[in-house]
C-alpha cells in the first residue's frame, strides 16, 4: 500500500490534489451535520449573524478558496505550503459548493428542492476531481499513446472527435454526461448516441418532424428518471437532510432556526 501511493500519489504530485479533494468532502459533511443541528435545535451551534445580517457559510468559504487557490499558485507543488492551501482550497470548495443553489437561485433555497442542487455538484465535483486523481485527462488525451503525440493531426482529431461527443451528449440535454465524458470519452460516446432528452436543443431541432422518435425520447425518459431520480433523491435526503423532521420550538421559525422576533424564518 505505501509503494502504491508513493509511486501513483506522491511521485506524480498529486498529494496536494488528494488533501484538496479529502477536506472537501469532509467539510461538506461536516457543514452538513452542522447545519441540520441547527435546523432540528440540537447542539450548541447556532446560525452567525453580524449587525441583523445573517452570514451564510459561502462567505467565509470563497474567502477561503481565494487564499488557499492565490496560495497554491504562489508556493510551488512539492512544497509544505502548497499541501496547506490545498487544504484550505478544498475547505472553501466545500463551503461555497454546500451554497451552490443559494448563488444560483440569489435566494436562501438551501432546504428546498432546489437546495437538492447543491448536493448534486458537490457529488459531482468529487467524481471529476476523483477520476482526474486515478490518472483520466480531459477527452481522452491519456488514451493517445507517444506515437500518437509525435504525429500532431492524429493528436488534434482525437481531441476534437472527443470533443464532438461531449458537445452532443450535451445538445442532447445530458449535462451529467458530458461533463463526466470530458474525462471518460466512452461516457460522452455512450451519451452522443443515445436519444435526446425532451425539451433539449438536440430533441426540439432534430425529432421536430419525427413523431416516433420523440415518443421513444420521452418514455426512455420517463422510465429513466423513475429509476434513477428516485434512487438519486434518497442519497441526497440521507446526505443533505432534506427529510427530515424538525421540532417547532418557540420562537422559532418552521426550519426550527429562524429569527426569534418573529420576522421571516431562515431557511439555514
Amino acid at each position: 500500500m505505501g509503494h502504491w501511493f508513493e509511486r501513483n500519489i506522491v511521485e506524480p504530485g498529486k498529494l496536494p490534489l488528494l488533501l484538496a479533494l479529502a477536506s472537501f468532502v469532509l467539510t461538506f459533511l461536516i457543514t452538513r451535520t452542522i447545519t441540520r443541528l441547527i435546523r432540528a435545535g440540537k447542539g450548541p451551534f447556532r446560525n452567525v449573524s453580524s449587525g441583523g445580517l445573517h452570514i451564510h457559510h459561502v462567505v467565509p468559504g470563497v474567502v477561503l478558496t481565494l487564499v488557499g487557490g492565490f496560495g497554491a499558485i504562489a508556493s510551488g507543488r512539492d512544497s509544505v505550503a502548497a499541501m496547506v492551501f490545498a487544504v484550505l482550497f478544498g475547505t472553501g470548495a466545500g463551503l461555497v459548493l454546500d451554497e451552490f443553489a443559494l448563488i444560483l437561485h440569489l435566494d436562501d433555497v438551501y432546504w428546498t428542492d432546489e437546495g437538492r442542487k447543491s448536493v448534486e455538484v458537490v457529488v459531482l465535483t468529487f467524481a471529476l476531481v476523483l477520476l482526474t486523481l486515478a490518472g483520466f485527462s480531459p477527452l481522452g488525451v491519456d488514451e493517445v499513446d507517444a506515437d500518437e503525440r509525435q504525429d500532431r493531426a492524429v493528436f488534434v482529431l482525437s481531441l476534437a472527435v472527443n470533443f464532438l461527443f461531449v458537445l452532443i451528449a450535451l445538445l442532447k440535454g445530458k449535462f451529467r454526461t458530458a461533463v463526466i465524458g470530458t474525462l471518460v470519452p466512452f461516457v460522452a460516446v455512450v451519451g452522443a448516441l443515445r436519444l435526446a432528452r425532451p425539451g433539449s436543443l438536440w430533441a426540439r431541432k432534430a425529432y421536430r418532424r419525427r413523431p416516433r422518435a420523440r415518443a421513444r425520447a420521452g418514455l426512455r425518459a420517463y422510465h429513466h428518471d423513475r429509476h434513477w431520480d428516485r434512487a438519486m433523491r434518497r442519497f441526497q435526503d440521507v446526505v443533505g437532510g432534506f427529510q427530515e423532521r424538525v421540532p417547532l420550538h418557540p420562537g422559532h421559525g418552521p426550519d426550527g432556526d429562524g429569527p426569534e422576533d418573529g420576522g421571516p424564518p431562515d431557511r439555514r
